[in-house]
């Protein structure tokens, strides 16, 4: 029951999440632009990550009940954008953490009860909690924002790392580990801790490079 109520505040999150950027001004969709980047953001990662697990596609379509759940939280913020955001700008990085870190373990524990190696449970680790982001970001034409700001994506790694070396592995342990995940996300985005960054002078490098000839 509890993780059926994670998937719930998950699918919640990160259907507003895409629906919320596709009434951005910079977007301007219409009301099929806003369900197609929300249902696209709640259950993108996951898909990809089926595809990449050898879990069959048609696995997606027995999520009728999030599915559902989705909808009505797409149209509730179509329908009611001005309450929503308000609420959202409060509440909202708390479920998306909390979405993070449930789809991370969740999407690590589909791959290893299936066998793979720690690389591929990292892997679906990550790609269930960030993946429907990044396809949301794609549609709208941004540039991912797990690729330059924020430390987002290396949470989920760190929960498919620790459930890949057996740290954690159920029960209660694994509500410990959805724990540490949230508030680490919530920690690093209050002090604002980013990955180091460098930037190549193609100029530069390109005059050096004739000088060198």
């Amino acid at each position: 029951m509890a993780w059926d109520v994670l998937n719930i505040i998950g699918t919640i999150a990160f259907g507003l999440s895409g629906a919320m950027v596709a009434l951005d001004k910079e977007c301007d969709y219409d009301l099929l632009g806003v369900y197609a980047l929300g249902f696209c953001c709640a259950f993108g990662g996951g898909a990809i990550r089926n595809v990449l697990i050898g879990v069959p596609v048609s696995a997606l379509w027995e999520q009728g009940t999030l599915f559902f759940i989705a909808f009505i939280a797409i149209t509730l913020l179509f329908l009611f954008p001005q309450p929503l955001m308000k609420h959202w700008n409060r509440w909202g990085n708390s479920f998306d953490a909390m979405g993070l870190a449930a789809f991370a373990i969740q999407g690590a524990l589909y791959a290893k009860e299936i066998g793979h190696p720690i690389s591929a449970v990292i892997v679906a680790a990550v790609l269930t909690g960030t993946g429907g982001g990044v396809i949301r970001d794609l549609l709208a034409r941004r540039q991912p924002l797990i690729f330059t700001s924020e430390i987002y994506a290396m949470w989920a790694m760190l929960a498919g790392l620790l459930i890949g070396l057996n740290i954690f592995k159920n029960g209660i342990e694994l509500y410990l580990l959805f724990g540490i995940i949230v508030m680490l996300r919530l920690i690093s985005l209050h002090y604002d801790w980013k990955l180091p960054k460098t930037k190549l002078n193609r100029s530069q490098s390109l005059q050096n490079s004739r000088q060198s000839m």
